[in-house]
């Protein structure tokens, strides 16, 4: 079992209120309350089994392990942050992939539009603020100008994620095979 220690945050504009106590991973929206597609799942659960804490003494919430990595919301459920990000991703690792080989100037200028309005309109406030100042670096500019081009920036831009949450780097090389044509040893086909 693992133990997720509480985030304390304050509680809006009234100071004469306690600070709120949140599980470790609740993300609080503009409107103070949590924000569900900034918070996954294991988070929501933790924050709902606190509720039924007395919550003058409670200081850690409990989520055993195996709870936590076999959590699913049924299917018509607002996603949580691993859902929406996945989603997100499948969309446009997609989007590259059906990418012209050589798109025109037009389209080359409507994807990078299309990239920076994706990067303000993301529901994960914080997610969204991460991958705007991303864009912002130079050598992070979207690369449009050809489908391996534009597959292997996106591939990148994953990769940086990836990197910030622990996960493993993406071998850019096989971005088209995993996106695109299938694996080559034909388990796609």
């Amino acid at each position: 079992m693992s133990e997720q220690p509480l985030d304390t945050v304050e509680s809006g504009d009234n100071t004469n209120l306690p600070p709120k106590k949140f599980p470790k991973g609740v993300v609080l929206g503009a409107d103070g309350k949590p924000c569900r597609s900034c918070t996954s799942v294991a988070s929501w659960i933790a924050m709902a089994k606190q509720k039924t804490q007395n919550p003058v003494s409670a200081t850690t919430t409990t989520l055993p392990a195996e709870t936590a990595s076999d959590l699913q919301q049924p299917s018509d459920c607002p996603p949580d942050v691993e859902k929406l990000g996945w989603s997100s991703w499948t969309l446009l690792h997609s989007i590259t992939a059906t990418y012209p080989v050589r798109p025109s100037q037009e389209l080359q200028q409507e994807t990078t539009q299309f990239l920076s309005t994706f990067s303000k309109l993301y529901p994960c406030w914080t997610c969204a603020q991460d991958f705007q100042r991303w864009l912002k670096e130079d050598r992070n500019a979207p690369r449009v100008s050809s489908r391996d081009e534009f597959g292997r920036w996106m591939c990148e831009a994953h990769n940086a994620v990836n990197i910030k949450l622990g996960k493993e780097r993406f071998d850019c090389d096989r971005w088209e095979e995993r996106w695109r044509t299938g694996w080559k040893d034909g388990r796609c086909d």
